[in-house]
């Protein structure tokens, strides 16, 4: 929820375009830590762009996959559900005195949303188009370099090493069993009214393995990174800890996601699988849950599904494969077509293949 009186916004002051004040502000940069700093690209004035730049310095991928309705990609209603559910406080804004007022605005309408703190960084002795947006906003203006870093920059934060894990190779495929069923046959349908599932209790098929920390963690590091889709990363992230559909992912709805309780509620009113039924949230999925209801919530025309829609399989399926998350394949000695690509529907066709043969032998007659 936004808060009730928007924070302040600090105007630097930097008439001399000193080195040192974009350095320090970069240095700072530190998304664990809870501080971005955006360095809005040259040569654009639109405010899309300056969404883009925001992505990127929240570690994201520019654009998002899929189509949307009216062509309008809905990049500052993602980057503002990411900032919303990222522990990010503070917001440092380089070549400020080049921002239009709609990108001011921008700016100021993303502080008062989210509640971080603004930091706008004018390499100029004036405020050209910053007078006009800043005339409702709550701000102070400071001069003093040393004032700047102390209380709106921060100090430079180095990465602390793994202790505990060797480095992981980024092009190596992460292969999760949970995922053999998010391309199935099944097809639940959604509840069209009020509906409270039970917790899920696995009748038909058997709960997914749990991950360990190492695993769990590099899952939610490829998924930070691969897209700057707030649902296609929930997404995957639940059929993770699920084991579910495609299908039955799209029956979620933002209300579907209790953040207190950390459960997540998927819909089966026709007892296709398990039937309805809540799942527990790992602690390393809330994030992207909690994006997604953000994204929902603010996106036009994206309100009706949390997860997933039903033109969504194709660009989920690109963002798993980019991340390297796979579910088991064949053999070599199985497979039936090219080596390159991955089967998502390979324990699917075994089953289907398994009951065939199964009902092909009670159908044939007994030899005479």
């Amino acid at each position: 929820m936004p808060p009730a009186v928007p924070p302040s916004v600090a105007v630097v002051l930097d008439p001399g375009d000193d080195a040192i004040h974009t350095h320090t502000a970069l240095a700072a940069h530190h998304l664990l830590s809870g501080r971005i700093t955006l360095h809005p690209g040259p040569g654009t004035t639109s405010e899309t762009g300056l969404a883009h730049d925001l992505l990127a310095a929240l570690g994201k991928p520019p654009l998002l996959p899929g189509h949307f309705p009216g062509g309008r990609q809905p990049a500052w209603e993602a980057a503002t559900a990411w900032v919303t559910a990222l522990p990010v406080t503070r917001l440092t804004v380089l070549r400020a005195h080049r921002l239009t007022a709609r990108r001011t605005m921008r700016l100021l309408q993303l502080c008062a949303f989210t509640g971080i703190h603004l930091t706008l960084v004018c390499h100029r002795p004036h405020l050209p188009a910053l007078h006009q947006a800043l005339r409702t906003a709550d701000y102070a203006i400071t001069a003093d370099f040393q004032a700047a870093r102390r209380h709106y920059y921060g100090t430079p934060a180095a990465e602390p090493p793994p202790a505990d894990e060797p480095a992981q190779p980024t092009d190596r495929w992460l292969t999760l069993p949970a995922l053999d069923r998010l391309v199935s046959y099944d097809s639940p349908v959604a509840c069209t009214g009020p509906c409270t599932p039970p917790p899920i209790v696995f009748r038909h098929r058997p709960p997914p393995a749990p991950l360990t920390q190492q695993v769990a963690r590099e899952a939610a590091r490829r998924l930070a990174a691969v897209t700057a889709h707030p649902r296609l990363a929930a997404a995957l992230a639940a059929a993770i800890f699920t084991g579910t559909s495609l299908q039955q992912l799209a029956t979620a709805r933002p209300g579907d996601y209790d953040d207190a309780a950390a459960t997540l509620a998927l819909h089966d009113r026709a007892r296709y699988t398990d039937g309805c039924a809540t799942y527990r949230v790992p602690p390393w999925a809330r994030i992207f849950l909690e994006a997604a209801v953000c994204f929902a919530r603010l996106a036009p025309g994206h309100n009706q599904h949390l997860l997933v829609g039903p033109h969504d399989r194709t660009p989920l399926l690109r963002v798993a494969e980019a991340a390297r998350l796979r579910p088991p394949q064949p053999p070599a000695e199985q497979r039936t077509g090219p080596v390159g690509p991955i089967l998502w529907d390979w324990l699917e066709r075994k089953e289907a293949q398994h009951y065939d043969s199964m009902l092909a032998r009670h159908q044939t007659p007994p030899a005479r």
